[in-house]
C-alpha cells in the first residue's frame, strides 16, 4: 500500500502536467473576473453538451473538462492555489480532504435547470422574446456589442434549492410530487381518478425549514444578464437571433430560447455628435437607401453645383452637375453601389453585388417672392427668348389660343 501510494505521488505531477490549462479550456485571460468566467462556461457547456453531440466521445470529454474549469475558477479557494501550483497543487489540495466537484450534467442544472439534460422528456420552459432598437448605421458597417436584459433566473446562492443550509425536505404524503390522485367509486365497478394539489405540502412537493435570503425560498430570482450581440452587415430588419436556453431559468425545467428582433432605430438629431451624419436620415427598403437632395431654383435650372453626402460609415458620395445641366422637381437619380450591403441571405447564387443602390430624389424649392429689380430682369430675358425663338407660352402650355376668347364660349 505504501508502494502504491509513492508512485501515486511521484505520477500525480506527470499527470498534472498533461491537463489542458483552465484558462484556455474556458477561452479567457488568467485576469477575467467572475463575470467573464461564467458567461464562458454558458456558451461552451451548451456547445460541447453530450445530448448535442450524442456518440462523440471527444465532445463529452470536453463538457467535463469545461465543468472542472468553472469549477475550480468559479471559486476563490480553489482558483488561488490552482494560479500559484497548477494541477499538481489541486490533486494535492483534494487528497487533502478539498473541494468536492459537482457533477458536470449537476452544475449544466444549475445554469439552465432541469436535471442537466436536454433530452430523455426534459420540459422545457418557454420561449422569451425582445426587442432590441439598432441605428441603420450598425445595420450598414456590422456592430458587435451587448444588451441586457432582466429574467427570472436560477438563485446562484443556493444553486435553486431554496434552502440557506442546503436541506431540502420531501413531502412524505405526495412523494414530492405536489400532487395527489384520488379514486372515487362512481356505480359499482366503476371508479374515476382525481388529481388534487397535495394538502400537506401545498402542491409544492418540497419543503425547507431555513429559506434562502437571497431568493427568500423561491428557488429563482430576477437579475440582469447580459449578451454579446453581433450585427451582420446589410442584416433585414426584423432579423431575429437565437440564444440557446437562455429565456426564463427554473429548477423545474430546461431553459428556453431568447429570441431578439433587431428593428431599425428612428433617426434623431439628439445622436452622439460623432455619430451624426447625412446618413443618419437615409431611408432603407430592402438593399437600397433613399435621400432627398434639396435645390434651388438657380441650382435646378442654371446647373453648376456640387454636393458632398457623407454616407453612414464616413465615406463621402458626391453629387453633381455642370453648367447648363437642368434638374427636373422629383427627379430621382440612382447612384449604383452606395445602397445597403446585401446581406448574405437575401443574395442570389451567382450574384457577385456587393452593395445595392442609393436613390436620390431631388426636391426643388422657389422663392417666395423676388425682389422687384429681379423680377423686371427675369421677365424682360424671358420675354426676349420668347420673341426671338417665336414660342406662343399659351400655346406650348396648352391654355386655351386666341380664337377661343373671342368667341364668349367659357371652356369650363
Amino acid at each position: 500500500m505504501q508502494l502504491f501510494t509513492f508512485l501515486l505521488l511521484c505520477l500525480l505531477p506527470l499527470l498534472a502536467s498533461c491537463a489542458e490549462d483552465f484558462y484556455k479550456l474556458l477561452g479567457i485571460t488568467r485576469n477575467a473576473n467572475d463575470k467573464e468566467i461564467k458567461k464562458a462556461y454558458r456558451q461552451l457547456s451548451k456547445k460541447f453538451h453530450p445530448d448535442k453531440n450524442p456518440g462523440d466521445a471527444t465532445a463529452e470529454k470536453k463538457f467535463v473538462e469545461i465543468a472542472e474549469a468553472y469549477d475550480v475558477l468559479s471559486d476563490s479557494t480553489t482558483r488561488k492555489i490552482y494560479d500559484q501550483h497548477g494541477h499538481e497543487g489541486l490533486a494535492q489540495h483534494k487528497q487533502g480532504g478539498g473541494q468536492h466537484h459537482h457533477d458536470p450534467f449537476d452544475l449544466f442544472s444549475r445554469f439552465f435547470g432541469g436535471s442537466g439534460h436536454f433530452q430523455h422528456g426534459e420540459r422545457r420552459g418557454p420561449n422569451m422574446e425582445v426587442k432590441i432598437s439598432v441605428p441603420l448605421r450598425d445595420f450598414y458597417t456590422g456592430r458587435d456589442t451587448d444588451f441586457a436584459v432582466e429574467k427570472q433566473a436560477i438563485c446562484s446562492a443556493c444553486e435553486g434549492s431554496g434552502s440557506a443550509d442546503g436541506v431540502v425536505e420531501t413531502c412524505q404524503s405526495c412523494g414530492g410530487r405536489g400532487v395527489k390522485i384520488q379514486k372515487h367509486m362512481l356505480a359499482p365497478g366503476i371508479f374515476q381518478q382525481v388529481q388534487s394539489a397535495c394538502d400537506v405540502c401545498g402542491g409544492k412537493g418540497k419543503s425547507v425549514k431555513k429559506p434562502c435570503p437571497h431568493c427568500k425560498g423561491t428557488r429563482v430570482v430576477r437579475e440582469p444578464e447580459t449578451h454579446d450581440l453581433h450585427i451582420e452587415k446589410g442584416a433585414p430588419r426584423g432579423v431575429r437571433i437565437t440564444y440557446e436556453n437562455e429565456a426564463e431559468e427554473s429548477p423545474d425545467w430546461v431553459a428556453g430560447d431568447l429570441i431578439v428582433h433587431l428593428v431599425e432605430q428612428d433617426p434623431g438629431l439628439e445622436e452622439e455628435e460623432q455619430h451624426r451624419n447625412d446618413g443618419t436620415f437615409f431611408r432603407r427598403r430592402g438593399k437600397d437607401l433613399f435621400w432627398r437632395e434639396v435645390l434651388s431654383l438657380r441650382e435646378a435650372w442654371m446647373g453648376d453645383w456640387t454636393r458632398n453626402i457623407t454616407h453612414l460609415d464616413g465615406h463621402v458620395v458626391r453629387l453633381s452637375r455642370k453648367r447648363g445641366e437642368v434638374v427636373q422637381p422629383n427627379q430621382v437619380e440612382i447612384v449604383k453601389g452606395e445602397g445597403m450591403p446585401i446581406w448574405h441571405g437575401d443574395r442570389e447564387e451567382g450574384n457577385d453585388e456587393d452593395f445595392g443602390e442609393l436613390h436620390v430624389e431631388y426636391l426643388v424649392i422657389l422663392p417666395d417672392q423676388m425682389e422687384q429689380g429681379m423680377e423686371k430682369e427675369f421677365h424682360a430675358l424671358w420675354d426676349k427668348w420668347r420673341k426671338k425663338n417665336g414660342v406662343d407660352l399659351m400655346q406650348d402650355g396648352g391654355r386655351p389660343g386666341s380664337k377661343h376668347e373671342h368667341t364668349g364660349h367659357d371652356e369650363l
